[in-house]
This record gives C-alpha cells, sequence and structure tokens, in this order.
C-alpha cells in the first residue's frame, strides 16, 4: 500500500492482482483509494489519477456536504425507525428483565438496569431489532418462493456495513442486513426478491 499525492490530495493506492484500475471516494470523511494492477508503473497510476481529479473532487464535495451521521445513545427523546415510521425513544431504569416495546403512541419503550451504558441499550435494541425483522420475513418469503418458484432453505439476518443482502444459490441461504429493520417493508420485499 502506498500513498499518492496530488494537489493536496492524498490517495492510497492499492496493488491487487487485478486487470483495471478501481478508484473510490469513501465517506465519512471522503478518503479516496484506488486499486491498481500489481504491475502497472507509477506513471500511469498517476496520470489516470490526475484524469480522474475533477471526478474525486466532485465526489469528495458531495460526502463532505452530508450532514454527519449521529451515533445514537439510546436515551430518551431520540428517534428511531422501524419499517419506515420514526418512533421516539423512552428510556426507563429498573431492575429485573430487560426489554423492549413498541406503544400505540409511537414511542418505543426501553427498560434496562439502571446505570446501563450506551452499549448495552444498543445490544438490547439490536436484539429487539432482529426480533421484529424475524417476525416479518416468513412472509415474504412464502409470497415470493410461490411466485417465483424457488424454495429458500434458510434465511439468517446479520450487520453489513456495504450490502443490503446477500444469496447463496447453491445453498439456497439468504443473508439480510439488520439495518432493513429501518427502512420500509417495501425494501425489505425488494431486497428478498
Amino acid at each position: 500500500m502506498a500513498k499518492l499525492c496530488i494537489d493536496d490530495l492524498e490517495i492510497e493506492v492499492i496493488p491487487k492482482k487485478i486487470k483495471n484500475i478501481y478508484l473510490s471516494v469513501r465517506p465519512p470523511d471522503g478518503h479516496v483509494r484506488m486499486s491498481v494492477p500489481a504491475k502497472m508503473d507509477q506513471e500511469t497510476i498517476s496520470f489516470f489519477a490526475r484524469s480522474k481529479l475533477p471526478w474525486i473532487k466532485k465526489q469528495r464535495a458531495k460526502i463532505l456536504a452530508r450532514p454527519a451521521q449521529l451515533v445514537p445513545e439510546y436515551v430518551s427523546g431520540e428517534h428511531h425507525f422501524l419499517f419506515g415510521v420514526s418512533y421516539e425513544l423512552k428510556v426507563t431504569a429498573q431492575t429485573g428483565r430487560t426489554q423492549v416495546e413498541l406503544d400505540e403512541d409511537q414511542h418505543i419503550n426501553l427498560t434496562v438496569p439502571p446505570g446501563s451504558t450506551r452499549e448495552q441499550r444498543q445490544k438490547v435494541m439490536m436484539d429487539w431489532y432482529r426480533r421484529q425483522l424475524k417476525a416479518v420475513i416468513p412472509q415474504y418469503l412464502e409470497k415470493w418462493e410461490r411466485e417465483i418458484g424457488v424454495a429458500v432453505r434458510e434465511c439468517r439476518v446479520r450487520r453489513m456495513k456495504t450490502k443490503w443482502g446477500t444469496c447463496n444459490i447453491r445453498d439456497r441461504r439468504i443473508w439480510l442486513n439488520l439495518e432493513l429493520v429501518k427502512k420500509s417493508p417495501a425494501c425489505l420485499e425488494y431486497i428478498i426478491v
């Protein structure tokens, strides 16, 4: 891995066993990464990077103009999404069993032990989100298995950073991103199909 500097712009250069050059500008800070064929000479790499400089600057400007993503603290007053609907979070500190409930007043009620940390509250919420998502997946699977004529052997949920889902055709297994629980049901159905 090397660094290439062009017009005060630092580009991370990663040589790989590939045939083409791949250029990406990554959030949240507009980090520029370029994967290049392992045997490509430095002059060609520099020429390519210079030729793409306007595009790189445009992409960086877009990324840097985005509002910063706030990291949830899982405290009362925050808003969290469930199937595309925003709910206000109400946190109650109480000894005993931790739980999450959705009430009719558009609130998510989170009950945790007194003195719980952000990570502990997050884990309780993620476990609840996982149960909510797993509860609705079968209805979409049944519908689309009949429609398409393909049987899914297994459907699992996990947190993913860059994908909404994956499908292993040979094993007939679908993995879905846990974040889909926060999006509208139409998004979940689209990814399943």
